[in-house]
């Protein structure tokens, strides 16, 4: 049986009153769990949970979706006003005064990052149990952070005592650095040791005193940090890894109101869990990623119909993979780059090809559908992604050959496309691209009486086993 909710005292402080108005509301339009309602309104049900018995602040923006949700005509914004605006004011006050005049205050936050009782990390912090934070809604597991293995040159071995702008460029370049990194030579060897230095770092400034209005920057920074090393960490196949690397990004974008962010949060863990075997899972991070699509740009709203389509085309429903792939289509004809954010760069012409291909070859292999589009937008990707870009191209060609190897009329064909795959697979330390290989050699299994897929089968063969 559940466990009976906690009996509010409305009276003993104007967060306890807030709460109050929260559960009443909840129970009287609609019914619904903390996990439920926070669903609703793009929160952990835990946060939920926390504002109704008075132990953690409630956001303007959330008391607007909130009210939006549960219909109160306004009930929650108003009562926000009264209970955290003062303090929201106050802080206002302190971000616009002249430099100089005061000093900022430096506070350890509590929100879904930090939960009650944080303290400033010191000495030896203790290690991540990546099981435990796994199954929390926040990240207070999560800090502090062991940082025995932190190798990366850019960062320093020592947490600092309070956060500067200089962190915050750190993380910036680490983000950078990694994200180059990893398109080039894949999430492997080296870079792999990068990005798993480089993340515990960024978590271990989370419960640093921060000044006020460097808060918001700072989670950001952590949120694209989280973002491209768990892409990195997918690449590697560590996915454990990978899955704390993006609830890590998902949690801190959501604090610092980065809907961007949170959306291409949201797109890598689809894709992620799309290519481990469970596309349900992976359509319904995609699904999230898309809420409030009105505060996306274009070219994010294609992203993320792009994992709809590419999780559709795993579960081998054509109508809906035909119509998702349509929709990212369309959203990607609306695309502008200059209302992009800058991370967004990569999701081009070449990439937004390759990825439906991707999506439509399952539909040719698996469905017994037309491969010509498929093929088209494989080419289109190949031919568009430059060297930056070398492990997206060599996927694409991978699949490309796959794909006449499996459904066109020329192997022999496929076996030059498979060649020129590895080539490029060959400088990668990239588990995918190894894995796509795999795929291509079970295919040159069809022409068995033809010796250039046999000798394609042997390279391949001998490039995954190095």
């Amino acid at each position: 049986m559940p466990r009976p909710e906690k009996q509010l005292t409305p009276d003993a402080s104007p967060r306890d009153w807030f709460g109050y108005e929260l559960r009443t509301w909840r129970k009287k339009r609609s019914p619904l769990t903390h996990a439920e309602m926070g669903a609703k309104v793009q929160v952990s049900g835990s946060l939920i949970e926390k504002i109704e018995k008075g132990t953690a602040t409630c956001s303007k923006d959330l008391a607007e979706r909130l009210d939006e949700v549960l219909q109160t005509g306004g009930v929650l914004t108003r009562a926000w006003g009264m209970v955290f605006g003062q303090t929201e004011k106050a802080r206002l006050e302190t971000e616009s005064a002249p430099p100089g005049r005061v000093e900022v205050p430096i506070q350890v936050h509590e929100g879904r990052i930090l939960g009650r009782g944080s303290t400033t990390p010191s000495g030896s912090p203790a290690s991540v149990d990546r099981r435990a934070f796994l199954a929390t809604s926040g990240l207070a597991a999560i800090a502090p952070i062991d940082l025995v293995h932190l190798v990366t040159p850019a960062a320093p071995r020592e947490i600092p005592t309070r956060i500067r702008p200089h962190e915050i460029r750190q993380l910036k370049s680490l983000a950078d650095v990694i994200h180059r990194q990893d398109n080039e030579y894949g999430g492997g060897g080296a870079v792999r040791e990068l990005a798993r230095g480089a993340i515990m770092w960024g978590a271990s400034l989370l419960p640093v005193p921060c000044p006020e209005p460097l808060r918001p920057e700072l989670l950001a920074s952590v949120a694209r940090l989280g973002i491209v090393v768990g892409a990195s960490q997918f690449d590697a196949y560590a996915h454990d890894d990978a899955r704390v690397s993006f609830r890590l990004a998902a949690e801190c974008a959501e604090e610092a109101g980065e809907w961007h962010l949170r959306a291409k949060t949201y797109s890598f863990m689809a894709r992620q869990e799309i290519w481990v075997g469970d596309p349900d899972t992976g359509l319904t991070h995609a699904e999230k990623g898309l809420v409030r699509s009105d505060r996306l740009t274009a070219t994010e709203r294609a992203m993320l119909h792009t994992a709809r389509a590419r999780a559709f085309g795993k579960m081998r429903d054509v109508a809906n993979t035909l119509r998702a792939v349509g929709e990212a289509d369309a959203a990607f004809e609306q695309s502008d780059p200059a209302q992009d954010p800058p991370w967004m760069a990569y999701y081009d012409y070449a990439q937004h090809h390759g990825d439906t291909a991707h999506a439509l070859f399952d539909l040719a292999v698996h469905a017994d559908q037309d491969p010509g589009q498929a093929a088209r937008r494989f080419e289109i990707a190949v031919k568009g992604h430059g060297n930056a870009f070398a492990r997206s191209r060599a996927i694409s060609e991978t699949k490309l050959a796959s794909l006449v190897m499996a459904k066109g009329d020329d192997p022999r064909h496929a076996v030059v496309l498979g060649h020129r795959a590895l080539d490029d697979v060959g400088k990668l330390t990239s588990c995918r691209a190894a894995e796509d290989l795999r795929e291509l050699a079970r295919f040159t299994g069809r022409h068995r009486n033809l010796p250039e897929a046999s000798d394609l089968r042997e390279r391949i063969a001998a490039t995954v086993q190095a």
